[in-house]
């Protein structure tokens, strides 16, 4: 559409919004002006009947002539209101409200009637039967409020028959006032009704008139008054934005991606230049994911090389030192002195932990590729755990275990998988220094497995954590710094994946992301090497 055209409409449009917004305005005013008038007669009807139960029900408990009075005077109040509110509002429910009015008065009157009737015929009895006075008073003191139960009292005590005229006035008191109760609560009832119906009506007009000011004028603003301007402005703002994220995007930033966008031309270019955006960050991502693989994967070939060389030259010598010193500290009696002791001591410890080392630059160098068959997770983390709980003191570990229902099955090669889980265990018990939950989750996705090893330790800061996974890397006092590196080479002989989430004072969490099925071919020279091969003191390495 021209922007003649969308001038033209946005005026257009404006105008009518004004003539919505003032006839409704005009109107919702005339009818909140009546429905307040009414709501007023509503109130004061429900306040009137209200004040005529209350001394409906003190006449009735205490008889007196006073709250009988003010009972009529209510009445009479009631009938006038009714009366005026007819001449401007004649609902249903008035017409209903004074018919009931007209009933209770009627009520009430026959009550008056016979209670003076009652009077009467109790004044005559005194005279007859003044050995019974006491009786009496207190009869014409509750005969209001309870004259079946009197009218009982006088039958047993007086041998009245059911015709006598006591009686009969008692009866047809307990009678008219079931009645005028039943009409009260009637009149309660119907006057709510007009309260609440008022109220209602009150409550819509107000409501609409509020949704009308709130969207008719501020649409009319929108549309009337910032037509011109928001048509221009956001033509010439989209094409900013478009030459601004291109200049970006030539300097290889992605950060401004998502533009606001329209149906137009405009709209159009910027959406096609989105997706072509969101296309180069994922080409993007995907090759600096690859580049990052193969340098990792570069270093780990060069330091494997480094290392099978370095372990096989040492490994000899070390095995000399390592039986001569076992041999002398076998030969050493308790006449030996205590510093000769020591240093072999000294000698023996030093030479097991560069036995260690050189064992895990073995492990590091020779790398043999897995011999996957299928297996049961859950088994091999518990397993692990056993084993590892033989040479590491876990009493103040808490170790949980969290998996789907069933057993997870992955084709992975056990003994590797069991030197991954020995490893990270491994770090987790060092940095919660032997006290702390150890939390091992294991969740099918499609066809992957999740695993997540949770501790509560110190975690990692965020620059170390950038380098956990190269060789050589520790933060510990006597670490090699070659477990994760391990690690990090068998999940990816598995076709898997391994990242980790830390912050410090809060613990550390790896993921293994592994496939449920793997299919690999394996050469000879890879089967000729065991797992009895793998130096037991690689698999308690961090």
């Amino acid at each position: 559409m021209s922007l003649k055209k969308k001038i033209s409409l946005s005026f257009l449009i404006s105008s009518i919004i004004i003539a919505i917004l003032v006839i409704s305005g005009y109107s919702n005013f005339i009818g909140i002006r009546k429905e307040v008038r009414y709501l007023e007669i509503s109130d004061t009807v429900r306040s009137k009947s209200l004040q005529i139960r209350r001394h409906e029900k003190n006449f009735l408990l205490y008889g007196d002539a006073k709250e009988m009075q003010n009972v009529h005077t209510y009445i009479n109040d009631l009938k006038e209101i009714i009366k005026q509110g007819r001449t401007v509002y004649s609902t249903e429910k008035l017409l209903e409200l004074e018919k009931k009015i007209a009933e209770y008065e009627q009520g009430f009157n026959r009550i008056e009637s016979t209670a003076r009737d009652f009077q009467k015929e109790l004044n005559r009895l005194k005279i007859l039967l003044p050995h019974h006075s006491d009786l009496l008073y207190l009869s014409e003191s509750t005969f209001l409020e309870r004259p079946l139960v009197n009218a009982e009292i006088f039958k047993k005590t007086f041998s009245l028959k059911a015709s006598a005229p006591a009686i009969k006035s008692l009866e047809d008191l307990n009678t008219e006032i079931n009645e005028l109760r039943k009409n009260g609560e009637e009149i309660l009832m119907i006057s709510k009704k007009l309260d609440k119906s008022a109220r209602e009506n009150v409550e819509r007009y107000i409501s609409f008139s509020q949704t009308a000011a709130i969207f008719l004028f501020p649409l009319f603003l929108f549309v009337g008054l910032g037509a011109l301007f928001v048509i221009i402005h956001d033509v010439v703002r989209r094409l900013k934005i478009l030459t601004m994220v291109v200049e970006k995007t030539g300097r290889r930033d992605f950060s401004s991606l998502i533009t606001p966008s329209k149906g137009d031309e405009v709209g159009i270019l910027i959406n096609a230049f989105n997706k072509m955006e969101r296309d180069l960050i994922t080409r993007d991502n995907e090759i600096n994911r690859k580049n990052n693989e193969l340098l990792q994967n570069r270093k780990l070939a060069s330091i494997g090389t480094l290392a099978s060389g370095v372990a096989h030259e040492l490994n000899n010598p070390l095995n000399n030192i390592y039986t001569t010193a076992q041999r002398l500290l076998k030969k050493t009696g308790e006449d030996c002195p205590a510093f000769i002791k020591k240093g072999l001591d000294d000698i023996f410890g030093q030479t097991m932990r560069v036995k260690k080392i050189v064992g895990d630059l073995l492990v590091f160098a020779r790398g043999r590729e897995p011999q996957f068959r299928e297996t049961q997770l859950n088994s091999i983390i518990q397993q692990t755990y056993k084993q590892f709980s033989n040479t590491i003191n876990t009493e103040n570990i808490h170790f949980l275990i969290e998996s789907e229902p069933g057993h997870i099955m992955i084709n992975a090669d056990t003994g590797q998988l069991e030197q991954v889980f020995i490893n990270l265990f491994t770090n987790a018990v060092e940095a919660m220094s032997g006290k702390g939950e150890l939390r091992v989750m294991a969740v099918l996705q499609d066809n992957t497995v999740m695993i997540r090893v949770s501790d509560s330790g110190r975690g990692v800061s965020r620059e170390n954590l950038e380098k956990i996974f190269e060789p050589f890397f520790t933060t510990k006092d006597k670490g090699t710094g070659l477990g994760l590196a391990i690690v990090f080479s068998i999940i990816q002989k598995h076709n898997g994946e391994i990242s980790v989430e830390s912050e410090e004072g809060k613990g550390t969490t790896f993921i293994i992301t592994l496939p449920k099925r793997n299919v690999i071919a394996r050469s000879d020279n890879d089967e000729a090497i065991s797992k009895s091969e793998i130096p037991r003191c690689a698999r308690n390495d961090s």
